[in-house]
């Protein structure tokens, strides 16, 4: 029977290392790892803008109302679709000095119905059915 022998020189010229196909088995694990991240943190960011819009329309509504519970019972007209800057003369009140902007796209809310006894604001979100999240006077 024939015995195969290590010597001690034989066993100097392993190398000790990895192979390619483990490092590429490797490779592949962590761009599965970063491809999940990145779509949770972009869906993440997408569910943050919605939560932003709708909380920016809820704080036009809340201007809106308050405009016209103080400012003669009528609502303030917009002018071009664009939420304005609420506050009247009498009494001088400023209730919305600033008009929120989209948190993507940095332009503004747009009011496509609007008159002194109706309004509407609407928003278009990115991860809700439906996209269009509207939101209307109260009064």
């Amino acid at each position: 029977m024939n015995r195969i022998y290590i010597t001690e020189s034989y066993k100097k010229n392993i190398k000790k290392g990895f192979t390619l196909l483990e490092m590429l088995i490797v490779l592949g694990i962590i761009a599965v790892i970063i491809t999940i991240a990145s779509v949770s943190y972009s869906t993440a960011q997408k569910k943050s803008r919605d939560s932003r819009r709708k909380s920016d329309l809820k704080v036009v509504q809340n201007a809106m109302e308050q405009y016209y519970s103080v400012c003669g019972f009528s609502y303030p007209v917009v002018v071009d679709g664009l939420v304005p800057t609420v506050g009247c003369s009498s009494p001088v009140t400023v209730l919305l000095p600033n008009s929120p902007l989209d948190p993507k796209t940095g332009s503004a809310y747009l009011m496509p119905t609007s008159t002194a006894s109706i309004y509407q604001i609407c928003a278009t979100l990115e991860m809700e059915t439906p996209a269009n999240f509207c939101l209307q006077n109260q009064q």
